[in-house]
């Protein structure tokens, strides 16, 4: 009894002049038995009434019951209803009483009631809310309602009339209502109404909203299961749809809305109207099925300043990219067509926008034209930029041409982007947007073409490498946010190549990216690569694996990695003595060698046969091995030989730790390489 509003009192004063009219009389005691009372809004059922007034007094006691109360096109029922209150005259031939009303066991409320000549009152309170009830006997179909602090629950019946999902959890409703009750008609409800911190939910937790706030002029109209709206004012809170959420908070923004829904079917908006100053302003119309999921949708967009449109509207879908942070200005006009759940229509015109990661993984600046996609007649476009970058990458301008049919969006041409001296080419761009229970699909093939490394390597903070970065992937494909790379990828570096198959990404833009791989090196030019690393010279020619590899957040966690030389005819296989050190300080390695070791700081550098090493790292700890065991003099377990010497004098390297940190090993190739650990020789 303490949640809905619109309880006994549209129908009361027509049930009280027919019990006071009907009422049966004796010298102390009035009664009265009335098996159905139907008004336009209501029906009650097994109705009572008692009236204690002992002679001569000034006032009686009045005890009303029901045991049914069943007010249909508003939605409440009711069963065993009590009213208790002391029944006086008014003086001017009316009666009145107040008293508590109760349902059940439910909490009571005080209703006071007024049966005036020609008008009735009445006004029920519970606490700080209060709703009075206004009718002139002028106009008997007409009913006004004043509403101050009444509690959202109290609403729930009729707002479950209209969405049978939704349910109302916190909040105030105010203003003032007519509802107009003819015979065969639609009950209206029209007037001002204002809420104040409304909460809402459905069971699946697909719509919610908090501190939902602002005040509406509303025409409301319902009649056996078949109801209409017209809402017109401003709207300020949270609201969540799917994946989209609305951040408006203290904003208000102007609404309109004019809906209406026929019985077992979904709301039907014909006419929507959104106003939210320079940030975002909408016109069109939408369709929901009767579990309240979108059919169908025909809206037109505007953003003069898209930068708020972040926070305020597109924080739900950024969100599932990891791209929640985002930083957007510009403008844009946008137009979407949805029928029947299926996408039809996608048409997107920016203007000057420039977008910026925080966390410096893309930019694009100054993006100029427009997207269009089409479930199925052809359509063309173009987009453009005049520069960007990704992960620390800086690429040049470039024109993006699209085509769009049967649910597909795609480049009509190749697409070149220079960057580093070199190009990065679109073979090929695929995109088809979430259908049914499918999510969003990507695809593309990529091909790098003689990209500056050592340009690359500067930028991502890399040490000086030098070369050029070739190489072409295939065919990748996104989807269920995972990037995988059919045919793998083949870069030409050092001389060399690199090969990486197996290869595949989670959440590429989202929390804790995951990438995992097989890699695999065929020639490598030693010399290239460590000349720039600061661990000292190796010339020679270098093969080997990294399989099983997988990365979180850019940060190795597992893999098997073997890496050796490759003997080639007419390459010198040399070893600096600098380097000779490193190894030994970073991998708690030391010296093996003939009589000729006490001399080794004569040398420069030094012949080798081999040089090789693996590590399997699994939890942190890297299980070392290299070309093959040696005998240990510091423990039971065997060493590995990592550096096989060659001529005279021959030196070798021998690791004998076979269980090694791996962030401590990462410290120290670090170090070594800014030359802050000194070489330990024994």
């Amino acid at each position: 009894m303490s949640r809905p509003i619109l309880r006994l009192l549209l129908p009361l004063s027509l049930l009280m002049t027919t019990l006071l009219g009907s009422a049966q009389v004796d010298a102390r005691t009035m009664t009265a038995r009335i098996a159905r009372v139907t008004t336009a809004v209501a029906t009650l059922e097994g109705v009572g009434v008692q009236l204690d007034w002992p002679a001569n007094a000034q006032q009686g006691e009045l005890t009303l019951t029901a045991r049914r109360a069943d007010f249909s096109d508003l939605g409440y029922r009711y069963a065993n209803l009590t009213w208790r209150c002391p029944l006086r005259r008014d003086g001017r031939g009316g009666w009145q009483c107040m008293g508590a009303i109760r349902a059940g066991n439910g909490r009571p409320l005080q209703l006071a009631l007024d049966l005036g000549v020609a008008s009735t009152d009445a006004v029920l309170s519970q606490g700080r809310a209060r709703f009075e009830l206004h009718r002139q006997a002028a106009t008997p179909d007409l009913t006004t309602l004043d509403l101050t602090r009444v509690p959202v629950a109290w609403a729930q019946a009729l707002l479950s009339r209209a969405w049978k999902d939704g349910q109302l959890t916190s909040g105030t409703l105010g203003g003032q209502l007519d509802v107009t009750t003819r015979p065969n008609t639609p009950v209206r409800v029209e007037g001002r109404l204002d809420i104040a911190v409304v909460a809402l939910e459905t069971p699946d937790g697909r719509i919610a909203a908090e501190h939902l706030a602002g005040g509406f002029a509303i025409d409301y109209r319902t009649r056996e299961g078949n109801s209409s709206v017209v809402l017109d004012g401003k709207l300020g809170g949270e609201i969540l749809y799917g994946n989209t959420f609305l951040a408006l908070g203290q904003q208000r923004i102007d609404l309109r809305i004019e809906g209406d829904t026929r019985r077992g079917s979904g709301w039907q908006l014909q006419s929507i109207r959104w106003r939210d100053g320079e940030t975002l302003t909408g016109e069109g119309s939408a369709g929901f099925s009767a579990d309240s999921a979108l059919r169908d949708l025909d809206l037109q967009l505007h953003s003069s300043n898209i930068a708020p449109l972040r926070e305020r509207y597109l924080s739900g879908w950024l969100g599932l990219f990891g791209l929640s942070d985002v930083e957007l200005t510009g403008a844009l006009d946008a137009h979407v067509r949805v029928q029947d759940g299926t996408l039809l229509v996608a048409d997107t015109e920016l203007h000057d926008v420039d977008i910026r990661d925080p966390k410096l993984r893309f930019a694009f600046d100054n993006l100029d034209g427009d997207i269009r996609y089409s479930s199925g007649a052809p359509v063309s476009s173009s987009l453009t930029w005049t520069g960007g970058e990704l992960y620390g990458l800086k690429f040049d301008a470039a024109t993006l041409p699209f085509a769009s049919s049967d649910g597909s969006l795609r480049f009509r041409d190749a697409v070149a982007i220079p960057v580093f001296g070199g190009n990065l080419r679109f073979d090929n761009f695929m995109l088809r947007p979430p259908a049914g229970e499918a999510g969003m699909q990507i695809n593309f093939g990529l091909t790098l073409d003689r990209i500056d490394f050592g340009k690359v390597s500067e930028a991502l903070g890399l040490p000086a490498f030098r070369g050029e970065l070739s190489g072409r992937i295939p065919n990748a494909r996104y989807a269920n946010d995972q990037l995988d790379f059919d045919g793998g990828l083949t870069l030409g570096l050092f001389g060399g190549r690199v090969e990486m198959t197996s290869l595949s990404m989670e959440r590429p833009f989202g929390t804790a990216p995951t990438l995992s791989a097989d890699i695999d090196i065929d020639d490598l030019d030693l010399l290239g690569l460590t000349e720039v690393l600061g661990f000292g010279t190796i010339t020679g020619k270098l093969d080997g694996s990294i399989h099983d590899l997988r990365m979180v957040d850019w940060q190795a966690v597992a893999f098997d990695a073997e890496l050796r030389t490759d003997r080639k005819q007419g390459v010198k296989q040399r070893i600096s003595q600098r380097a000779v050190q490193n190894i030994s300080s970073v991998g708690d390695t030391s010296f093996v060698s003939s009589l000729q070791g006490r001399a080794i700081g004569l040398f420069d550098d030094f012949g080798y046969a081999r040089i090789g090493i693996s590590c399997r790292l699994a939890n942190e700890v890297c299980a070392m091995s290299g070309l093959s065991s040696v005998a240990s003099p510091r423990s039971e377990a065997p060493g590995f030989t990592i550096v096989q010497g060659s001529g005279l004098p021959r030196l070798s390297v021998v690791g004998y730790n076979r269980q090694v940190d791996w962030p401590t090993l990462v410290e120290r190739l670090a170090a070594v390489s800014k030359g802050d650990i000194k070489p330990v020789i024994n």
